[in-house]
């Protein structure tokens, strides 16, 4: 595995390859599979994502019956012409929303990197897709690029909301998904890495406060900024600015601040939104104490 970004970019310069096959090389290396078994199961994942929002349910709460629907709402809002997001930008937070709600209703998910981020990645990945027509072997390429930049914040920092706080979950996989979508619309490597730097700086410190412990209050709704903020950054990116500190950096820094939270804003749903009083009054409620 790659223990920086920078290390990617310099293997696609010496190499003239693109980031995704770098990734890939990487990946058969590590797990002693061919490349061809390696673009497999990337498409398969992929075909994975697509069904994810495929199978989304519009009249199916949670268990706790604090999520469901939502996507819907948003879709018949855009459909009515009220948004004041364009068409691309709307299916993005749709189908953020549709995938999110579906992991907290039980369905079948991609863990992009995490089941509590799964709505980032199809939500930019499906809808650029479709916007742009590309083939599912070009979207398979974009998810080597995501894992690739995943991989890295992983070993450098973390992916986890209980470790490093929802700039773990939703900022990484902001920053795969802007990676990926620059690679799409034919960025350089250095781009990719610029483009997911600024994603993941634009959600430093965001923190994990799940209302009563379920990855669902406020989890589900942070998939539709950690997917626009995906978008915006991609574009930064491919309009040729960069961000200021160096992308590893980033990671680095993401990784300090989440030693730095206190435990009741990771993932313990003790603290933030969690702990205000109609979070309480939920947790007591699911709790059965009255």
């Amino acid at each position: 595995m790659y223990h920086s970004l920078k290390e990617i970019t310099e293997v696609c310069e010496n190499q003239k390859i693109p980031f995704w096959r770098a990734v890939l090389l990487e990946d058969c290396r590590e797990e002693g599979i061919t490349e061809e078994e390696s673009m497999r199961k990337m498409r398969e994942i992929y075909d994975a994502m697509r069904d994810s929002d495929r199978n989304y349910d519009p009249n199916l709460y949670s268990a706790s019956g604090l999520v469901g629907t939502d996507a819907q709402k948003l879709h018949l809002h855009h459909e009515a012409g009220k948004s004041m997001m364009g068409e691309f930008c709307g299916k993005v937070m749709e189908r953020a929303l549709r995938v999110a709600e579906s992991n907290a209703c039980m369905k079948r998910i991609v863990a992009a990197p995490t089941a509590g981020s799964c709505g980032v990645m199809p939500a930019v990945l499906l809808s650029m897709q479709e916007k742009y027509h590309f083939t599912d072997r070009k979207m398979a390429e974009s998810l080597y690029v995501a894992s690739g930049i995943g991989g890295v914040i992983a070993m450098r920092a973390c992916l986890a909301g209980a470790e490093g706080g929802c700039q773990a979950e939703i900022g990484s996989a902001s920053a795969m998904a802007s990676g990926a979508a620059v690679y799409l619309l034919e960025g350089s490597p250095e781009a990719i890495i610029h483009g997911s730097a600024m994603a993941l700086s634009s959600l430093l410190g965001l923190v994990c406060d799940p209302v009563a412990g379920l990855v669902e209050v406020p989890c589900v709704k942070r998939n539709v900024i950690g997917a626009l903020n995906a978008v915006s950054s991609a574009d930064l990116a491919l309009a040729g600015i960069r961000s200021r500190i160096p992308p590893d950096e980033v990671a680095d820094a993401m990784k300090s601040i989440g030693r730095s939270l206190p435990s009741e804003l990771k993932e313990t749903g003790r603290g933030g939104l969690a702990a205000t009083l109609e979070g309480q009054k939920i947790r007591d409620r699911l709790q059965g104490i009255h």
